[in-house]
């Protein structure tokens, strides 16, 4: 069974207000995305890593990243489009004709654990589709866009969606397919195949699995990768 892995790394990240997008900057000394292309490289399940990338930016991630960090690693690398939705389509779209099986992965989650990718694929095996996510943790209100409280919403019911999502092939590329047929716009993919009909299983994931969006995330990230760290050296 083949296994692909497209990581969007296209969006622009404003809220980092940072000159540079957020997938080329320093984490512990790294990119933010090397990071993340090692822990799928780590977790030794996936036969094509497929990079999409900002328009204009395939030169920077070639030589911001694969050059000094992975020189003797193929990836796909593949111009994004207008809306994370519009990347991710431009990654199905090189897909290697023997892929049975499609993870989607944000760049910008550096921290994702690479036994998790491979959790996600055990179940999707099964189930077909497999999503990592959090149990929320905070109440949760309903507003209006007035601010006012409409309803509080049943916590125990409640997750936090997170990446990787792994899907069949055939079932993604027909929710993909149809999402672009309806005019359907979905933050996330898990939304296309549930718009489709298809079942999508939630994986317990990590509250660590977070995804670089502000600079406080940054900081977060920093200080998460030094306890890693120091509890490595301490099992040595």
């Amino acid at each position: 069974m083949s296994v692909a892995v497209i990581i969007a790394a296209a969006g622009q990240g404003r809220r980092m207000k940072s000159a540079i997008n957020k997938q080329y900057l320093n984490l512990s000394g790294r990119p933010v995305i090397a990071h993340t292309l090692s822990a799928c490289i780590a977790a030794d399940c996936f036969t094509q890593i497929i990079v999409v990338v900002a328009p204009g930016e395939e030169e920077i991630f070639r030589r911001d990243v694969v050059f000094p960090w992975f020189p003797a690693r193929k990836f796909f690398l593949v111009p994004g489009g207008k809306e994370r939705q519009d990347s991710v389509r431009e990654g199905l779209a090189v897909l290697a004709n023997n892929i049975e099986y499609v993870c989607i992965h944000d760049g910008a989650r550096p921290l994702v654990q690479p036994s998790l990718f491979r959790r996600c694929l055990t179940v999707a095996r099964e189930k077909g589709g497999a999503i990592a996510a959090v149990a929320v943790k905070d109440t949760i209100k309903m507003a209006n866009p007035q601010g006012e409280v409409i309803k509080t919403l049943p916590r125990h019911k409640l997750w936090a969606v997170q990446t990787p999502q792994i899907f069949r092939r055939d079932w993604l590329e027909l929710a993909y397919r149809r999402a672009y047929q309806e005019g359907i716009q979905a933050t996330d993919d898990a939304a296309l195949l549930e718009a489709a009909g298809y079942p999508i299983q939630i994986v317990s994931a990590d509250y660590e699995n977070i995804k670089i969006t502000t600079p406080e995330d940054l900081l977060l990230a920093e200080a998460i990768l030094r306890r890693r760290q120091d509890e490595n050296r301490h099992r040595l």
